[in-house]
């Protein structure tokens, strides 16, 4: 695929990322409705609402190509192919209800088993970071609803190289876990900041963070998006044995065991099976 078509599959994705984030903020709005799913996690009208514009749009740009959506994940198809979608319409549904604007809309192109485009938007803060693998990625201020024409900033980010001082760990708010503090330790005397959601990832991807341990379960529509930025962004992201995530495991209920994130390609001699 050219810069040129990248670039526009790119665009018109985000345009209906931020029509997502319209129908969130109005959601929000009207009263949350919350309630909880079969695994007794928390579900909101604003979870549904993206949830409508993204399964309707992103079937339109790419049509025939696969979708799986954490909130029709049993509509999956069984068998997914090359290509396929990984949607996370509300990611931070807890941060959301809690009042805080961490939650983001998760968004991610998978081709051949991996990450290539990802989208991750922050719609309290009119914010996206995005990227297409060998491409590269940015950060644009969007208000919910208008297209990238009408980013009010916009620009590249990159992934820092690791400094001379100490490493910034970007960590888990809503989930803290022992493995994950046992492998920061492997780094030394890190600066942990702790956030909601896909934006650890993008503090990783701008170059505000160095790396973001995750060794507890999580899902593939969680982490997609995330991992596509940060390596459009010059990063990895990789199994806690520095190995490549799986992706597409129906069989496993989309669920990953757990990963690092890393800005600087280095800091993955440091991992357990480096």
């Amino acid at each position: 695929m050219t810069d040129s078509d990248a670039s526009r599959l790119l665009d018109d994705a985000t345009d209906l990322v931020s029509q997502a984030a319209a129908a969130v903020l109005a959601a929000i709005a009207g009263g949350l409705d919350t309630r909880a799913k079969t695994d007794e996690s928390p579900v909101t009208r604003a979870d549904m609402a993206a949830q409508g514009v993204l399964m309707d749009g992103l079937t339109k740009l790419l049509p025939g190509v696969p979708l799986v959506s954490e909130e029709a994940v049993d509509e999956a198809p069984a068998e997914l192919g090359h290509t396929f979608w990984l949607v996370d319409p509300v990611d931070g549904t807890k941060e959301l209800i809690a009042g805080r604007d961490e939650y983001t809309i998760n968004v991610a192109l998978m081709r051949d088993g991996a990450p290539w485009l990802g989208i991750v938007a922050a719609p309290a803060r009119g914010e996206i970071w995005r990227g297409v693998v060998g491409h590269g990625a940015e950060f644009l201020k969007l208000a919910p609803g208008r297209a990238v024409a009408h980013a009010d900033q916009r620009g590249p980010i990159h992934t820092r190289a690791r400094p001379a001082g100490r490493l910034v760990a970007a960590c888990s708010r809503s989930h803290p876990d022992p493995k994950s503090e046992a492998l920061l330790a492997e780094f030394g005397d890190v600066i942990k900041i702790d956030c909601g959601s896909a934006l650890k990832f993008c503090r990783v991807a701008e170059g505000a963070a160095d790396l973001y341990p995750r060794l507890g379960t999580t899902c593939e529509w969680d982490i997609a998006a995330g991992h596509a930025v940060v390596v459009a962004a010059g990063g990895a992201v990789v199994t806690p044995l520095g190995r490549p995530l799986p992706y597409g495991q129906a069989d496993k209920a989309f669920r990953v065991p757990g990963f690092v994130a890393v800005g600087d390609l280095g800091l993955l001699t440091q991992l357990p099976g480096a």
